[in-house]
């Protein structure tokens, strides 16, 4: 357990504040809405693999962002 918590408390300092970690995810949520697009609309298969995986970094990001609110409430 300790080694979990060791690593959650590792990834939310990773983020100097609330602010930085909306950013990312603005960020991250239009590389993907722009490779997404790009998929559906010209058929761009490469960029279907891009927006795949943005969207596995934006599931990570919200994950963070979760802990980083719950803490943030805590205070």
């Amino acid at each position: 357990m300790i080694g979990i918590n060791h690593y959650i408390c590792r990834r939310i300092l990773i983020y100097q504040s609330m602010k930085e970690l909306i950013e990312k995810i603005n960020v991250e949520f239009e590389a993907f809405l722009n490779e997404a697009n790009q998929q559906s609309e010209k058929g761009n298969k490469a960029a279907g693999t891009r927006a795949r995986k943005s969207a596995l970094e934006l599931s990570k990001l919200f994950k963070d962002f979760r802990k980083v609110s719950v803490e943030e409430s805590k205070k």
